[in-house]
């Protein structure tokens, strides 16, 4: 490609509002475009990086003798509604949510596609395992997503892997079922990014139901947090991590006293009044669904609520914070409430509230609270568990060292929902005993876009970008300086057209520009090999040829350049 026809400029400074590196630089590289808020276009430097990740991608599933498909964007419950299944059954639609809780558009009717696929393809166990994936274009119906770490528009690429079994029952399965396979897709996942030269960490991850996985980049201005141990190998993004919470002290159960606590509407204010630590007193923290219903949610004081874990124990039901409305046609006073002769609500209870006696809560009337709060004695809860959002300085679950939060940018996601993601009709196959049966299924998810971020984000220096050679949008920058000199211009181009003729890719600067513009684009673009063709190196017997991360170029004779370009491609 000739420098001086292709679409899209470099640009000397990034729109303002370009906070992360990556952002910056792909925008000053002419490799996107923002066209409005959060929605990008790639131009083509910067499509032939995607491309290159998905053929990294596609190799990968190949490998495991993937197969790929694309399946039709369709509204939610279409299918469904077209064949009637929804009215009859009177199920709902799955509602599908990401990691942070965001409504994703177009996932549902992707899933519900391929379930009605498989139902209708899958009959036998004979055609288990199976690995489907494909390169989907996705949406966030939020206005204002994040920049180019959450789009409103985004690339991924999917893969879901079909089995008989959640495990390998015998030998002569060994590893078709999900677990072994769920496995070799984690070390996959690993191998994707390797080849793209990004350094991750993996780490335990939420999605609802099942267990799964997020590969991701530390980095400062990430916009996931992440929780690690600062001895042991624990690793977990803030929705899913967990952490010792300690035992109930040794004291008997005191009885329940009313006390006065006027202006006490807080737990900080409660503590230092009552004169005990926050970790003594209980929070109630009220949601309400849509249809009104109240979820008084109580946690020891000194913990704060993960709203994913709330959300999954109810059945990833759609919650939000009561209103005062909602509140006092259920008789409770904010700041002053507990689930202590409380009805006509659901209790949700974490299991801190096992690791105290004696608790400081709210007496639900104006100005006052109680002693001597205890649990099971005192109140009932309607569900019990862990929905308490981790912190750093909180102990691992493992070995109680401290842990430390680490903000990070997720660029993949596997997990193990089991079955398939339709509530109406799931696919099913038959058994060797012509039983039927449900599929089980793995989903992996890679973030075509982000995984591009984070490469620049680990790969580039004060003048631009640094390509690894295996993502690089071209494996040379062939420069010409002094094209107006008659042997400059006939050699750049007879090495032009050579090189492309031997299948290189190669981008061309053949514009009547200065040797400083020319060099400065080269560095921004960031191709990992430059070759120069000016009088001054054919007098000295060749090109220029010079790593974009080496300072100093040095002379090499034409005929020897594709060697060049083959140890470059080799090495980096």
């Amino acid at each position: 490609m000739r420098l001086s026809q292709l679409f899209g400029n470099t640009l000397r400074q990034p729109p303002a509002d370009a906070v992360l590196t990556s952002h910056r630089l792909l925008l000053r590289a002419g490799m996107l475009r923002s066209l409005t808020a959060d929605v990008y276009a790639y131009l083509p430097l910067g499509w032939r990086v995607i491309q290159k990740i998905e053929d990294i991608f596609r190799q990968e599933m190949d490998s495991l003798d993937g197969q790929e498909i694309c399946l039709p964007a369709l509204q939610p419950g279409e299918l469904w509604r077209a064949s009637g299944r929804l009215e009859r059954t009177g199920a709902s639609l799955l509602h599908f949510h990401d990691h942070s809780g965001r409504h994703s558009v177009l996932a549902p009717s992707d899933e519900e596609a391929l379930n009605e696929l498989l139902r209708r393809e899958i009959h036998s166990h004979r055609q288990l395992p199976l690995l489907l994936y494909q390169i989907q274009t996705r949406f966030h119906d939020e206005p204002h997503s994040g920049g180019l770490l959450r789009p409103r528009e985004f690339l991924t690429a999917d893969a879901y892997s079909l089995h008989a079994n959640l495990t390998d029952p015998s030998s002569k399965a060994s590893g078709q079922g999900l677990e072994s396979f769920y496995r070799r897709m984690l070390n996959t996942w690993a191998t994707i990014c390797q080849k793209c030269k990004v350094e991750t960490l993996t780490v335990e991850a939420d999605v609802g139901e099942g267990d799964a996985h997020a590969f991701v980049v530390l980095h400062d201005d990430g916009d996931e947090t992440v929780l690690l141990c600062t001895a042991c190998d624990y690793a977990a993004n803030a929705a899913r991590a967990t952490f010792q919470k300690g035992q109930a002290p040794a004291e008997p159960p005191g009885e329940v006293q009313e006390i006065a606590t006027p202006g006490c509407k807080t737990i900080a204010a409660l503590a230092d009044f009552v004169g005990v630590p926050e970790r003594r007193t209980l929070k109630a923290v009220f949601y309400a669904d849509r249809w009104g219903q109240v979820t008084v949610v109580v946690i020891r004081g000194d913990l704060e609520v993960n709203e994913v874990k709330l959300r999954n124990a109810l059945g990833g039901a759609e919650l939000h914070p009561a209103t005062e409305d909602e509140l006092l046609a259920v008789g409770i006073v904010a700041g002053y409430a507990s689930p202590v002769g409380l009805s006509g609500v659901r209790v949700v209870a974490d299991d801190s509230i096992q690791s105290g006696v004696n608790f400081v809560a709210g007496a639900n009337r104006e100005g006052y609270h109680l002693l001597n709060v205890n649990y099971p004695r005192d109140f009932a809860v309607d569900w019990l568990g862990d929905i308490a959002l981790a912190r750093g300085g909180h102990p691992c679950p493992r070995c109680r060292n401290e842990l430390r939060e680490k903000r990070a940018i997720e660029v993949g996601r596997l997990s193990k929902p089991g079955v398939c993601f339709s509530q109406v009709a799931r696919a099913t196959y038959l058994d060797e005993q012509g039983q039927t049966q449900p599929l089980a299924m793995g989903a992996y998810r890679l973030f075509l876009g982000r995984l591009m971020a984070a490469i620049v984000e680990q790969h580039h220096d004060k003048h631009g970008i640094v390509w690894p050679a295996s993502v690089a949008p071209y494996q040379v920058h062939l420069v010409a300086l002094g094209l107006d000199q008659e042997a400059v211009a006939a050699q750049a181009e007879t090495l032009y057209k050579k090189l492309l003729a031997r299948g290189y890719e190669v981008l061309f600067d053949d514009r009547n520009e200065s040797a400083g513009v020319k060099f400065n684009d080269a560095d921004l673009i960031g191709i990992p090999l430059r070759l120069t063709i000016s009088a001054r190196s054919l007098q000295r017997g060749g090109v220029e040829a010079k790593l974009r991360w080496e300072r100093e170029a040095r002379i090499v004779a034409v005929d020897e350049v594709e060697a060049e370009i083959a140890e470059t491609s080799r090495r980096f």
